[in-house]
């Protein structure tokens, strides 16, 4: 059993938690990774197994315009400050994967800068893609060149070229040599080049045998990715769209379509990385038209087969959702001291916790154990992992459902309440807009 089969994942994007400047002047590094720290305890608090954090390395502004692969963002601190960060999570037996932003860079990166200054004599002019100097753009560089995202911001690099792919595999190995990292999340998966996330994948296990790629990617067929030769797993958007919408809709047979078709795109050997937000998408909260259902997604966050992960804050209830085309407020700075007393007061911290001490001792059931889906209807869903019977309503009402089941008695791990099955069923009285998870005492 590999440790990212098994994880639970906090998802942190550095530059907004920390409140770094939106630019960055490239001056001394301003120490802001070291504020960080009180949320490794944080983490554990609430059964938080691996952490995803970045991007972290130089850049210009949002973090994935890369200036310098082997420098972290002097706005976060020195090389040094992330080092010290990684070895005090892993002493909290917390592991950490990083943002591999490995199909574009910067403007400010050297080898652009150097195309920048000597044109069609520049040595590293074939270092990226469609290079074109009988075309401009709005930088007015005299060439044009392919990008990602319609964005010149973000000028995407040539993976066909040797030089470009040595380069970057030697930047993976510097980061496991310098700061001790557990894996990568490959920023624009979706779009990098099949070859290269082969050769990745195999310097990577070399280097580190338990090393874990996981891609960014929105839409195909996951198994294209995530398989024995490129990338271990990728981000299940098609979840992630189906639990929000599953719910507001009061629709259980979208979630429970989505969980069997994820099923034919990869083998159950594939743990997905699964997800109710992150920082390109609005706050759960904010998503959900009925605040209430905080508890059921979360309890299919965790339950159902995959990975799952909680981008920081939201296991506060906070909101954040999109304006005026920027993502600012989906990553926010927050005082981790104004929360202290959320671990007692909040219902949504609670839960996230409670959940996490679930996952930690029955994750045998919750990622090894079968999935069966037990009773379906628009507004309730009930399915077994494993030993454990998990069921969710999204009414407003209190609704009862039963169960084939073997007989015996069956404790709630969220109420304690117990439960006896009886002639091959067990029937549940389930509270509006709840959920609960039993296993047999």
């Amino acid at each position: 059993m590999a440790w990212y089969e098994e994880a639970v994942f906090y998802h942190i994007y550095p530059l907004g938690l920390t409140g770094a400047p939106k630019q960055n002047d490239y001056s001394e590094p301003a120490g802001r990774l070291q504020t960080l720290e009180p949320w490794i305890e944080h983490m554990k608090k609430i059964g938080i197994t691996a952490l995803y954090i970045g991007p972290l390395f130089e850049s210009v502004g949002h973090g994935y315009e890369t200036t310098d692969y082997k420098k972290v963002d002097s706005r976060l601190g020195s090389n040094e400050d992330l080092a010290n960060f990684v070895e005090k999570c892993h002493r909290e037996e917390i592991k950490v994967i990083l943002d591999g932003v490995f199909n574009h860079t910067g403007r400010d990166f050297f080898a652009f800068r150097d195309l920048l200054e000597k044109r069609e004599n520049s040595a590293y002019k074939d270092w990226y893609c469609n290079v074109n100097f009988w075309g401009n753009n709005e930088y007015n560089d005299g060439f044009s060149y392919d990008n990602w995202g319609g964005y010149n911001l973000l000028v995407k690099l040539n993976l066909h070229n040797p030089a470009v792919k040595q380069y970057l595999l030697d930047v993976v190995r510097f980061w496991v040599e310098e700061f001790d990292i557990d894996g990568l999340r490959l920023d624009a998966a979706d779009v990098l080049d099949f070859a290269f996330m082969k050769e990745l994948r195999h310097t990577t296990e070399e280097i580190k045998p338990d090393f874990w790629l996981m891609g960014e990617v929105i839409h195909g067929q996951y198994e294209r990715w995530a398989n024995e030769h490129t990338l271990h797993s990728v981000t299940n958007y098609a979840l992630h769209k189906g639990l929000y919408s599953g719910l507001n809709d009061h629709n259980f047979f979208e979630i429970a379509h989505t969980v069997k078709r994820t099923f034919e795109m990869v083998p159950a050997h594939i743990k997905l990385y699964n997800f109710v937000d992150n920082h390109d998408v609005e706050r759960i909260m904010t998503k959900l038209l009925n605040k209430a259902h905080f508890t059921p997604v979360h309890i299919l966050l965790y339950t159902l087969p995959g990975i799952p992960s909680i981008y920081y804050g939201s296991e506060f209830g906070i909101e954040g959702k999109k304006e005026w085309g920027s993502d600012d407020s989906l990553r926010p700075f927050i005082n981790l001291q104004e929360y202290k007393e959320d671990y007692e007061k909040n219902p949504c911290t609670r839960l996230i916790a409670a959940l996490g001490r679930i996952h930690e001792a029955y994750k045998q059931d919750l990622v090894w154990g079968d999935y069966r889906e037990l009773f379906l209807t628009n507004r309730q869903f009930a399915f077994g992992r494993g030993s454990l019977v998990v069921a969710v309503n999204n009414d407003d009402n209190e609704a009862q459902i039963s169960v084939g089941i073997g007989d015996g008695t069956y404790q709630g791990l969220l109420s304690g309440e117990l439960v006896s099955a009886k002639e091959g069923r067990l029937t549940m009285k389930l509270k509006a807009n709840d959920g609960e998870i039993y296993h047999r005492v």
